[in-house]
């Protein structure tokens, strides 16, 4: 956790950020986003007391694009980087970044970002009641929202124009929720215990997305989960020779992607409740589920040869070993992260979010179509674009 920061560091926060996000640029005047390590642009390696044990501290993590690890947990850009960039915004720093840094540009942001690595969409004392353990992190998406509303009267001095900045911004939502899975489903939990937390999990983004439009938010995009049965982690972990658990054209595990689904399913019924609570609010379902399926079915039409495979490894028939992860001998790395969807076996790559965000911001995969409440030309191409 963060503790509070000096008043120095407030002050350049209210300079910096009021002077970001005075004018209108676009559609929004800034993005703030919460989530786990499908959007962390650096809060875990910055809050936890040894970068030794994060694996996104070291390369081959950042190599793509950055040449560097910046705590992300690819090989390159994620899908809050592209949704950024497509607004002409710089890439919106981690929220730990912004508390202790005090030296950038105030021109440089034009945002905050509240992703957790390993963070859960419910608190921490729901797993732990269970006797599951989080390794990661005691970060929830109640945390990350806590974070925000102490850092709310910085970012603006009274009720009216606190709702006017939340109203101008773009909300992201994660991805959160595929932890409160993930943990459980790795500690030996079975499907039907696990697929008990869906409800508590969903119910947990949907009070945060409530609190949100209380305090002003009017744009909110709402991520779903990914098919995890296309993870190379899980593949590894439920690998077995009955060709009924897999699916014959993607090679993914059937039911855990109909875990996935169910947990979309209620997130879908979640948002509709919460419309027709605030019908004002432009509340946006990502399907990042069906964005990935869609490459994971035709993989060369992107330029992919390889999709359930992980680029970086600790080998075995999806190159991956939960003990020797990404980055740590004697894991290997492939050598074109553009050709592979998987980048560690948990996390995709760089080429793979550009996809999902190209088909979120300019695709059929928002529900409503965001496309058409803001234009997000300023995509880069990459391959298969044309």
């Amino acid at each position: 956790m963060v503790s509070s920061s000096s008043s120095s560091s407030f002050i350049y926060i209210i300079l910096l950020l009021n002077s970001s996000f005075g004018f209108v640029f676009g559609c929004y005047e800034s993005i703030i986003s919460f989530g786990d390590s499908l959007a962390d642009t650096g809060n875990l390696i910055r809050l936890s007391k040894s970068n030794n044990h994060v694996a996104s501290s070291v390369p081959p993590y950042g190599e793509t694009f950055f040449h560097h690890p910046t705590g992300r947990f690819s090989d390159g850009r994620l899908v809050i980087d592209f949704i950024a960039e497509s607004m002409g915004f710089p890439l919106i720093p981690p929220y730990a970044g912004v508390m202790k840094n005090m030296t950038s540009s105030r021109n440089s942001i034009r945002g905050i970002n509240f992703a957790v690595a390993g963070a859960t969409a419910v608190d921490i004392s729901f797993l732990e009641k269970r006797g599951v353990k989080n390794p990661a992190t005691n970060v929830s998406l109640g945390t990350e929202l806590e974070w925000f509303k102490q850092m709310l009267p910085i970012l603006c001095n009274s009720p009216t124009s606190c709702r006017e900045f939340l109203g101008n911004s773009l909300v992201l939502m994660g991805e959160i929720g595929g932890n409160d899975y993930n943990h459980p489903f790795s500690q030996g939990r079975s499907s039907e215990e696990v697929q008990t937390y869906v409800p508590e999990v969903v119910k947990a983004i949907g009070l945060a997305i409530h609190e949100l439009i209380e305090l002003g938010a009017q744009t909110l995009i709402v991520p779903g989960n990914l098919p995890i049965g296309c993870s190379a982690s899980y593949l590894t972990t439920f690998e077995n020779s009955n060709k009924d658990e897999y699916d014959a054209e993607t090679g993914c595990i059937n039911w855990l992607n109909n875990f996935a689904e169910y947990h979309n399913q209620l997130l879908q019924e979640e948002i509709h409740r919460i419309r027709e609570l605030h019908p004002q609010a432009n509340i946006i379902y990502a399907d990042y589920y069906n964005a990935a399926m869609h490459i994971y079915k035709s993989p060369k039409k992107f330029g992919f040869t390889s999709t359930i495979v992980a680029c970086c490894g600790g080998g075995g028939p999806y190159n991956y070993d939960s003990l020797t992860s990404c980055g740590s001998p004697p894991s290997n790395v492939c050598e074109n992260p553009s050709s592979y969807v998987s980048w560690d076996g948990i996390h995709l790559t760089e080429a793979a979010y550009r996809l999902i965000a190209k088909g979120l911001l300019q695709g059929p995969y928002t529900i409503p179509r965001i496309n058409e409440l803001c234009s997000f030309d300023g995509l880069s191409k990459g391959k298969s674009d044309q």
